[in-house]
C-alpha cells in the first residue's frame, strides 16, 4: 500500500483550506455547497474557491466534489468517498 500524502503536502494552503472546510461541514450533515459562501467564510473570491474546488474533484481521495449547478452561484455536492 502507497503511503498517503498528509493533507498539507497533497494539496495547496488554499486547498486545504477548502478541504477542511468541506470536512466540517458533511460533519454537520451538508452535503452541498455554493461557492459564494464558502469564499465568504474563507476569506477568498468565488473564483479562487471554484477553481480549486474544480481540482479538487480531481485529485482528493477524501472527498467526492461534483459541481451540481449553477444559479447566482456554482454549487457542489460533496461527500465522504467511499474507502
Amino acid at each position: 500500500m502507497a503511503d498517503k500524502k498528509s493533507i498539507r503536502e497533497q494539496y495547496n494552503d488554499t486547498q486545504n483550506r477548502i478541504v477542511l472546510y468541506l470536512k466540517s461541514g458533511i460533519r454537520k450533515g451538508k452535503h452541498y455547497f455554493k461557492s459564494k459562501y464558502i469564499a465568504k467564510e474563507l476569506g477568498l473570491s468565488a473564483k479562487e474557491v471554484g477553481t480549486n474546488l474544480a481540482i479538487l474533484a480531481e485529485i482528493c481521495d477524501e472527498l467526492e466534489i461534483t459541481r451540481w449547478s449553477y444559479s447566482n452561484s456554482t454549487t457542489w455536492m460533496v461527500s465522504p468517498r467511499a474507502a
